[in-house]
Parts: structure tokens; C-alpha cells; sequence
């Protein structure tokens, strides 16, 4: 279940309230084999029409933080020099022009109809974005109704036209982001929910993997980053945060962003009776 930090831990003199954002990523898959979401100005529109502060706000109650990459911002290969299209609903109508759409269009957006640990509500989710896309004349009906392996299945096949997904690695190391998510052979697959095949960025990845050198294996993924920026085939979305409560007499973290708790480095102070 989704956690929520209740405010009487927090006024506990006993208790400490633990956050992590996790190793998860919320994100808005478009088709790109589908038109008109083949267009990369078409994406970047919608993308700049999203208000992801008011969603993790309203969705996330505040618990979680604005994704900027697929990336969280603890990974070592994550870049603030690339991001994702600011909110602009000016700049999304001037691209949605650009694309000769200025009248919009009408489009279906899958929402998962269970609660995961990146998405706590899709479909709450999904009306924001509705009434977010509204506003620059792009009409959005929301499908809710499919079973979870159902949708997973119609998804995998390529049978959506924008679809709210999400993932939650397994591992720190950047490539269970991008990999998993982007690489060709993913979208041959079904997981690449994008659909989406580059193979300049799938030849950053293996040379990403062909280097123990991490200052290579950086530059490597940073490039593969800015591509994503670029070509835009995924709008990243939100981070999920987790809490736990601990004594205070707990010393040390233990919380890790992989789930569970972590008790191997930390210690618990002696207290005088």
C-alpha cells in the first residue's frame, strides 16, 4: 500500500520519521508508432501542458518528487543539466501549431486501474492530465476499465495511444532504468511501452556496459539522457517517497530506496533506566 507519514509520528517525542524517494519512476508512455505521437514536437506539446507539481501535490499528497529523468536524482548518472519540458501551456500551443494541430485532437490515455508503489492513484492521475491537456484543445478520454493483466497484456502489444506505466528497478545501476524501459529489444518485447527504438542511444548503453570505468560509464549515460530529452519518447512524471517509523533510540538509516529496511549499519543507544 501507498505509505502515508501520519502527522502523530511526526509530534512523537519516542518517534522518527524515515523518507526515501525510491528507485521508482511514474511516466507517460506515448506510442511513437502511432500517430500523431510519431511527431516529436507533438509530445514535447503535451509534455509542456503537464503540470507535474500539481500532480505530485494532489496524487502523492506532496510524498514524492517531481521526476526530472527516469532517473531519480540520487542515482551517480543522474544530470541536472538535462531535464524535461517546463510547465508552459503557451509554449504547448505554439509547438501543437508547429505540428499543424492547432485545433488539437481527440486521444484515449490508459490508466492502471490498480495502485502501485510509483502510482498511488492512475486514475486520479489521469483526469489531471485530462484537464491539463484540455486547456490547449487536446481531448482526452481516460480507459480505467481493464483488468491489470489485461492491461499489462494490450500495453505490451502496442495497443495504446498514451498509457500512464510505471517502473521500480531493481538495482541502483542507471542501466535498470533505461535499458528495461527504452533499448530496442525491450520494445521488440512489449516493456518499451513507448514503442520507441534509437539506436544511437542503444549504442550508448552497450558502451555504457563495455566500461568498468565510471567516469566513462557517466558520460556514456548522460548522452543517452539528453537523447531521451531530445526525442522524448517517455514523460517522466514522479518519484515515489517512502516512510518508515523508528525509535529514537535507532542510530543510523534504515530505509533504502529497494524497499524493506536495511538494519546492518545501524545501532540502538542504551537508555538509562
Amino acid at each position: 500500500s501507498y505509505p502515508i507519514a501520519h502527522p502523530e509520528i511526526k509530534k512523537s517525542p519516542s518517534l522518527i520519521l524515515e523518507q526515501v524517494t525510491s528507485f521508482n519512476v511514474e511516466y507517460l508512455a506515448f506510442n511513437t508508432k502511432k500517430k500523431p505521437f510519431d511527431n516529436p514536437l507533438v509530445r514535447k506539446a503535451m509534455a509542456h501542458a503537464i503540470n507535474k507539481d500539481s500532480i505530485v501535490n494532489i496524487v502523492y499528497d506532496g510524498k514524492a518528487t517531481v521526476a526530472n529523468s527516469l532517473l531519480p536524482e540520487m542515482s551517480w548518472a543522474y544530470s541536472k543539466d538535462v531535464t524535461t519540458p517546463e510547465y508552459s501551456p503557451d509554449l504547448a500551443r505554439t509547438l501543437l501549431t508547429e505540428a499543424g494541430l492547432t485545433s488539437g485532437f481527440e486521444v484515449d490515455l490508459w490508466a492502471m486501474p490498480i495502485q502501485r508503489a510509483y502510482n498511488p492513484n492512475a486514475k486520479k492521475m489521469a483526469k489531471l492530465i485530462q484537464a491539463d491537456l484540455a486547456k490547449i484543445g487536446i481531448r482526452i478520454n481516460i480507459i480505467e476499465d481493464y483488468e491489470w493483466r489485461t492491461f499489462l497484456r494490450k500495453v505490451a502489444n502496442g495497443e495504446h495511444e498514451i498509457a500512464l506505466v510505471g517502473w521500480s528497478a531493481d538495482h541502483p545501476d542507471p542501466d535498470n532504468f533505461f535499458t528495461p524501459l527504452l533499448s530496442c529489444n525491450a520494445s521488440a518485447t512489449g516493456n518499451n511501452r513507448a514503442q520507441w527504438c534509437n539506436p544511437e542511444f542503444d549504442q550508448l548503453l552497450h558502451q555504457a556496459l563495455a566500461t568498468n570505468n565510471p567516469l566513462s560509464r557517466k558520460k556514456y549515460y548522460i548522452e543517452a539522457q539528453q537523447i531521451i530529452s531530445e526525442n522524448l519518447p517517455v514523460l517522466p512524471i514522479a518519484h515515489a517517497q517512502r516512510f518508515q517509523a523508528k525509535l529514537n533510540t535507532i542510530k543510523g538509516r534504515i530505509l533504502t530506496p529497494f524497499g524493506g529496511v536495511d538494519l546492518s549499519k545501524v545501532e540502538r543507544e542504551e537508555v538509562n533506566q
